[in-house]
């Protein structure tokens, strides 16, 4: 039996402490300062506010100032936070994680550079770390994974990514199920970048769905054609952008577009696409959305922005990325959607 600590009490976190569980671990679940009335909520049922399914029986619960009393001990860590706790999860957990211990952070995102480079959040929290003398064993997971349907034990296949192959191994031997398949990758730049770009591209293609619910009625019948075009686009840019960063494998590949496509059909990025074709700018769409949390939007900016940097040096060329120029044109500049369909087309 291994201990297993996640610190971060959001969706996808809090889903991990199933297979974790149900592997006969002991599984310790702490909340972030924002996570409070969650962990409450947890210790009073079982069950997370935002899941229709009781833990496994046997799980720990921890409010932040005991945290170290839920580190002591593990044989894991896993970063549950979300993109806008990087900071955080950087700058005040990873400073107290023993050395001994390996680190599995579930935050999909990058982080763009003043000179247009794109850097995971592995590299991010080295860096930090290497300023204080300290070096962590950081590893990640990406693929297609929705935190309801890992609940739900759907057939799930996931790649987990680090340095290091044989803690990579120790971390499958403990988190791997029947329903929860695990890859190993030591191409943590790739994978990472993978599952990142995929956020703004699904919510281009929701752009459509909006598009057609303004054109026919909210309830007329989904159209796939459009929907089609914007992935096989999205398709093309991810794999460039992922020339970009040196990480343009199948594999790779692989991960990013499974997850695309789960990410399409599901979820935030969903809604707020929807949102956005059928006519609403962005802070009308959050505002429709009452304040539900969109990593995809910052995911898409940031690297539209390292995009045109690379632009202007004479690096890349704007005319390869119409379909992300544009999605960063609704997101920073609120132009109203008009998908640049003849950009999309090719002779060859």
């Amino acid at each position: 039996m291994a201990i297993v600590t996640i610190i971060g009490a959001g969706m996808m976190g809090s889903a991990l402490a199933f297979p974790a569980r149900e592997n006969g671990n002991e599984v310790r679940l702490v909340g972030t300062p924002l996570d409070r009335e969650i962990i409450e909520a947890c210790i009073s049922t079982n069950r997370h506010p935002k899941f229709n399914k009781d833990f496994p029986a046997g799980m720990k619960y921890y409010q932040i100032e005991d945290m170290m009393a839920a580190v002591e001990g593990a044989d894991m860590i896993i970063g549950g936070v979300s993109s806008f706790g990087v900071d955080w999860f950087g700058d005040f957990v990873l400073p107290q994680i023993p050395e001994s211990i390996p680190v599995l952070s579930v935050t999909k995102g990058l982080m763009d550079t003043e000179d247009g480079k794109l850097l995971t959040y592995p590299e991010v929290w080295t860096r930090k770390l290497e300023k204080l003398g300290k070096k962590l064993s950081i590893n990640a997971i990406g693929g297609p994974c929705t935190s309801y349907e890992l609940v739900a034990h759907d057939q799930t296949e996931v790649a987990f990514c680090g340095e290091d192959l044989e803690i990579l191994g120790k971390l499958r031997a403990i988190m791997a199920t029947d329903y929860y398949h695990i890859s190993l990758s030591r191409d943590v730049v790739g994978i990472e970048s993978a599952v990142a770009l995929k956020n703004g591209y699904a919510l281009g293609i929701a752009l459509t769905i909006g598009l057609n619910q303004k054109a026919f009625g909210l309830d007329s019948e989904l159209h796939f054609n459009s929907q089609a075009a914007v992935f096989g686009q999205a398709v093309k840019e991810m794999y460039r952008l992922l020339e970009y960063q040196g990480a343009a494998t199948l594999e790779n590949m692989s991960v990013g577009y499974g997850d695309l496509y789960v990410t399409v059909y599901g979820g935030r990025t969903r809604l707020v696409g929807i949102l956005l074709g059928r006519g609403l700018n962005i802070d009308e769409a959050k505002a429709e959305l009452n304040g539900v949390t969109l990593e995809s939007l910052v995911v898409a900016v940031r690297v539209a922005r390292a995009i045109k940097n690379r632009v202007a040096a004479g690096v890349l060329k704007a005319e390869t990325f119409p379909l992300l120029l544009h999605i960063d044109e609704i997101l920073t500049d609120k132009k109203a959607v008009n998908i640049p369909w003849e950009s999309f087309t090719f002779t060859v």
